[in-house]
Formats: structure tokens, sequence, C-alpha cells
């Protein structure tokens, strides 16, 4: 995906160890369609060397103030002119407290104090480097100047010690990049998803459970992170990372799933992804159940359903129910909505996207249809945040 096309971003790299970090962000910037020009202090080149920059960019590293490549030798004003973004990692407490106090002794900490620009920063220190007081006033003064804090994260660091100061990983900070330039759909909207299957058991060992990967309900949960909103993810068992930005909570069955949800209540959205299995054993076999009999007759319940149950609420949220349909989607879809008496309802196919990167939707609301054009889950997710929004701006 090319989230960052026509961007041009400045990349400035500070003198620390995350400095090789920077390298696999320069490479990931550039694969999302971004210009990527590399700034790096006298410092960083200890660590990494500007070659390798420039190989990674396709485009000349800056260090020095006084090269003499620029004919108006602005280089410290020209540089960010037309950018569509700063972002320093790694960010060491050496260049934060330099942002702090306005000081402008280098290239990088001149093109900060001279942008025409959004900054954002990236934190990478020792862990108790970061929590100094010191560091700290001088976080919350630039966050007050309209900085973006990325960071940092908690883990195994290059000391050796463990704690708060890693730098995030390159990964994560280029969808921050990406999600900074989202537009803020939901901004101030508290957003409540159920992502991905139940399981409910049969016995220790044995599980009933639906076909879902969870992939739509993390690319949802994601898209409306990065529209602006406050976001609580209810997620059955899968194999996917936490969306940036996102608080999940873990659960296995149906029940469970449901007391999550309405414990996270209230919200102003409700998206129900989740594969939620419709029926679950009475009685758990409290032991393996052996084969022997050619049949074996299960006695099942049906599991609450809770996107009924939060839609008819008497404070319910804006909610948003998914419709999965191996035949007659348009009827089934529009049925679901109906009888739950939804506002908006997605559907598809599950020949065409169950388990995989792309889906095609169409979503169902009380004006009609609408299909999306086939794509991968994170477009289609954000084509939904902004359905979602137009939806509620029209109401209010």
């Amino acid at each position: 995906m090319n989230d960052l096309q026509g961007k041009r971003i400045v990349l400035g790299v500070t003198g620390g160890i995350a400095a090789y970090k920077a390298c696999e962000l320069a490479r990931l910037i550039g694969k999302a369609g971004a210009d990527v020009d590399v700034v790096m202090t006298e410092a960083a080149t200890q660590f990494v060397a500007p070659l390798t920059f420039q190989a990674l960019t396709g485009r000349p590293v800056q260090v020095s103030m006084w090269q003499t490549d620029r004919a108006n030798g602005m280089a410290h004003i020209d540089l960010t002119r037309g950018a569509d973004a700063l972002l320093v990692a790694p960010a060491t407490a050496d260049f934060i407290a330099k942002l702090a106090h306005g000081f402008a002794d280098d290239l990088l900490s001149s093109l900060c104090l001279a942008r025409d620009c959004p900054l954002l920063i990236a934190p990478a220190m020792n862990r108790q480097m970061w929590i100094n007081p010191a560091t700290q006033r001088n976080v919350a003064q630039v966050r007050g100047d309209g900085v973006v804090i990325l960071g940092p994260a908690s883990g195994e660091q290059a000391c050796g010690e463990v704690g708060e100061g890693r730098m995030l990983e390159a990964e994560a900070l280029c969808q921050a990049l990406i999600a900074f330039f989202q537009p803020k759909l939901l901004a101030g909207k508290r957003v409540l998803l159920t992502a991905g299957p139940t399981q409910e058991p049969l016995d220790p060992v044995r599980v009933l459970t639906n076909l879902s990967s969870g992939k739509m309900g993390y690319a949802l949960a994601r898209a409306c992170a990065e529209a602006g909103a406050s976001v609580t993810l209810v997620s059955g068992p899968v194999c996917l990372p936490t969306p940036a930005g996102v608080t999940r909570i873990d659960v296995v069955s149906a029940l469970e799933m449901r007391d999550a949800v309405i414990n996270a209540l209230p919200a102003d959205i409700f998206i129900a992804v989740a594969a939620v299995a419709d029926y679950r054993p009475a009685a758990p076999a409290a032991h393996k159940i052996k084969k022997g009999a050619e049949r074996l007759t299960l006695d099942l319940v049906a599991n609450p359903d809770i996107l009924a149950e939060v839609a008819a609420l008497p404070d319910a949220p804006f909610c948003v129910g998914f419709a999965a349909e191996s035949q007659q989607l348009a009827e089934y879809a529009e049925a679901k909505r109906r009888a739950k008496r939804l506002p908006l309802v997605v559907g598809n196919l599950v020949q065409d996207g169950l388990g995989g990167e792309a889906n095609q939707i169409t979503l169902f609301d009380a004006a009609g249809s609408h299909p999306l054009p086939p794509g991968d889950k994170l477009t289609l997710a954000r084509a939904i945040v902004r359905h979602i929004a137009e939806m509620i701006h029209a109401h209010d």
C-alpha cells in the first residue's frame, strides 16, 4: 500500500544506539511511497554511516549546516520547506532538551526550530534517563509546544537493563506516521469493537468455533484509531498484533465476549465484527471425550446475541453489524439490519475474502446498498470508517 504516496518526509537521526533502527524506518517510509530526506547529527554518524541512508533512500544525506550543495546556503531552512513532516527517530535525551529550550547549534536542531511542517519525535534512551525529572519536564514542554511524541516502548535495552525508553520499532513508527496523516473523522468518539472467533469447549482439548482470522476486525480497530477515536477491541483467539493506540481485551468464549463488551460500555460506536459461535455445549465434558461410538450427539444451547443486546439498550451506541454469507448476501444482510434495527450492516460473501488479506464488501443502510471496490482490508476498513462518520455527521 502506498499510504504515504506524494509525501515528503524529513527523517532526523540523532546519536543513539537506536540509530540502526532508523535504517529500516527510512526503507519502510520509502516503500510506503514517500520521498525521504535524511538529516543526521554528527553523533549519529558514529553509529550509522550516511552512505547507508543514501543507499536506502536514493537521496543525499545532510549532516552539516556548512555543506555547500545549496546555492543559497540555507540548508537549515530549505530542507523542511515543502516537507509534509519532520520525524526525529531516535530522539535522544540531549536532543529533546534542545527542542524544549529552543537550541539550534546544528543542522537538525536548526531545522526543528525553523521548520514549516509538523514535528514528530521517537524518544530513545536508557530507562533512568527517560524517568529523570529533567527529561520528563522537557518532554512535557515539547508536547505542549505541539510536538507529537511517539513512544517510547518498554523492554530490554542495549545496555542490558529493562524498562521504558526503547525506541518504537520501525514498523510501529511507520504506521504511526501513516496514521498521523489520516483524517481525524472520529476525533473524540469512543469505539468498541469485537473481532476474531469465539471458542466453545466440548471437553478440555476440543472446541466449537467459527473460521475467522480476525484481520477485518483488527483493520477496523486500526482505522478507527487512525481516525482519532479512543478504541477498545474485544478479541477472540487470533495471532495478530494489537494495533497502535488500541486497548485490547482478550476473551475465548461467547459468554466471555458478551461480558467484556457490556463492561466496556458506554461507547459512541459499537462495531460487531467477531464471528461469534451461535451455540455452545450445554455441559462440556470434564475429561477428553474418547473416540468409540460411530455417532456422537451433542446437546447445544444458544449463545447470547451480543449485537442485538447492545443495539436494544436505551442508550445504545451507533451499532454496526457484519454479515458473512455464502449466498443471497443482499437479502440476508438487509434482513439482519432490519431485525436488529441497525443503522449499518457490512456484508460480504465468505468466498470473497474469508481469512485472506483482501475482500469485497457491500454496505447496507436505510438508503440502500453501497458496494465498495475490492481491496485490501485496511483500505476497506478506512472506507467503512468514512461511511460511519458521514452517517453520524448527518444524524447530528
